[in-house]
């Protein structure tokens, strides 16, 4: 009987276990919501629960009561002077058309906005060296944002078309021969109009040898993949100066777009009493704030999000679940297949190959001068960690704001959910601010950097080489890392930098797109 019992026992037990098991992986599915942070863009449920503490606490409580000298203050927010050169992007020749297209050009463009921004100018480049009509880019859906917008959703396409009118031909849409050329048109066989094998940095040449070709036989040539396939270098000058337009001039953002980005920089320079949390918009019109003096106000990118934060391979302070969570991330993403992963911590950073955390770079903004009292906008999509993460960088600058803390659910209604479009909202925001800075490199520091470049506007680039060994050192008093971080970003402030071989048109616009003064 006894081993009857037993028996028994032991069965209902691994029922009981098998119904806990169960009720776990159904969990999920009945509470949603209580796993998202585990998405692919959120963060990671461990860093969420289990909030990094400051990594540089000595710096951070004397930064935290700091008094930054009013000439500092001065210097520090007064627009830059005229360096000598001006924007030069008009064609030496008078422009003109060809008497006859060669067909048309379609391509297919992946990544975010900004690399999808210089995807286009690139597109519109090739399509004068060929001498073909260019149909409106298309877009494809990022893999991590899942943003199905369009040209037409980000992009003025009146605009751009009336702008280049002279330079190249372009259409919406195909005419409709041509309409089985379609994305999964191509994705469904090997076909004589794609062009795959386009190399990176592609020469004019290369297209006039193997692309005019397949334009004088078919009519029409789709080149995918497209981003980043044509060179900087070695190109007549009038293609140089065309893809320069096409970036500063031909590329405006939509109506929606402009009002939105308008609407918070308004805010910032004049800023409004609290939002109502019903969601309506603020009454507080433009007429109120005529007689006041427009506030200034500095742009910060946070580029920190869960992809950043794995693909860097770098500690951030989150523990043992941090590190295995964002491993985890890389097999999945990458299958592992991450060049930082063969280095140590200590070697990534020692060589700034680490991005500043929202902890890093508020000391950064501490030690360059910037008070408790800055307009600080936060020009970000998901920040790795949350609002835990950036809990430190906000008691530095209690005035941060971003999008959502300047607009109401109604005003933001049609861009909320889509990458995109909350991207072309921080750039315009970006672009209209006193100063801008990005807390690592990546595509939307490039593209504001060439921008406010060409417009001879403050943004200041970290100094990464410098910043990743001085964060390390853990005895650095704040006096010593306020004169490092000054010292070392005196000529990181907009001054002009020429483009050396090699480099992006699109981050070094001079002396490609400008001229002496």
């Amino acid at each position: 009987m006894k081993q009857s019992y037993n028996y028994n026992h032991q069965i209902h037990q691994s029922q009981r276990s098998a119904f806990a098991a169960l009720f776990l992986l159904l969990l999920p599915i009945f509470l949603p919501n209580l796993f998202a942070p585990l998405g692919r863009a959120s963060p990671s449920l461990f860093s969420e629960w289990n909030a990094p503490k400051p990594r540089h606490l000595s710096l951070l409580e004397v930064a935290l009561h700091r008094n930054t000298p009013i000439k500092e203050q001065s210097d520090l927010w007064s627009p830059l002077p005229n360096q000598g050169w001006r924007p030069c992007i008009e064609s030496s020749n008078v422009p003109s058309l060809p008497e006859k297209s060669q067909g048309y050009i379609q391509v297919f463009l992946d990544g975010g906005l900004n690399q999808q921004r210089m995807g286009i100018c690139d597109a519109v480049a090739v399509a004068k060296i060929l001498n073909a009509t260019l149909v409106i880019p298309h877009l494809e859906v990022n893999p991590v944002w899942q943003d199905s917008s369009s040209f037409t959703d980000i992009f003025d396409v009146d605009h751009f078309i009336n702008v280049l009118r002279d330079e190249v031909s372009i259409v919406k849409e195909l005419p409709r021969e041509y309409y089985w050329s379609t994305r999964e048109y191509y994705a469904t066989g090997i076909r004589a109009t794609r062009i795959k094998m386009a190399p990176l940095h592609a020469s004019a040449d290369w297209y006039l040898e193997n692309v005019l070709p397949v334009l004088q036989s078919y009519g029409i040539a789709a080149i995918s993949p497209f981003s980043h396939r044509l060179a900087f270098d070695k190109l007549p000058t009038d293609i140089q100066r065309l893809r320069c337009k096409v970036n500063f001039q031909a590329l405006v953002f939509v109506p929606q777009i402009r009002s939105i980005g308008e609407t918070l920089v308004h805010r910032l320079r004049y800023p409004p009493g609290k939002l109502q949390a019903s969601g309506t918009e603020v009454q507080r019109g433009r007429d109120d704030t005529e007689k006041e003096e427009a506030g200034k106000f500095v742009v910060l990118h946070l580029r920190f999000d869960k992809d950043m934060a794995a693909h860097s391979a770098c500690d951030f302070g989150g523990g043992k679940a941090e590190k295995l969570a964002l491993a985890k991330y890389r097999q999945v993403l990458w299958q592992g297949r991450v060049l930082n992963s063969q280095f140590t911590d200590n070697e990534l950073r020692s060589q700034g190959r680490c991005p500043l955390t929202p902890e890093e770079i508020g000391l950064l903004l501490a030690a360059l001068g910037f008070n408790n009292n800055t307009r600080l906008y936060l020009a970000s999509h998901k920040v790795y960690g949350g609002e835990a993460r950036i809990s430190t960088l906000r008691k530095l600058f209690p005035l941060m704001e971003d999008k959502k803390s300047l607009s109401s659910d109604k005003e933001l209604a049609e861009v909320e959910g889509k990458a995109s479009l909350l991207a072309a909202v921080d750039y315009y925001a970006s672009l209209q601010s006193d100063i801008f800075i990005s807390a690592s490199p990546g595509n939307m520091h490039n593209a504001l950097l060439g921008h406010r470049a060409y417009l001879n506007m403050k943004t200041i680039r970290p100094n990464m080489l410098l910043l990743g060994p001085l964060f390390m050192n853990k005895s650095t008093g704040w006096s010593e890392f306020r004169n490092a971080v000054t010292n070392g970003h005196k000529n990181r402030q907009g001054q002009m930098r020429l483009r050396k071989e090699k480099q992006s048109i699109y981050t070094y616009p001079a002396p490609d797109c400008m001229c002496r003064a």
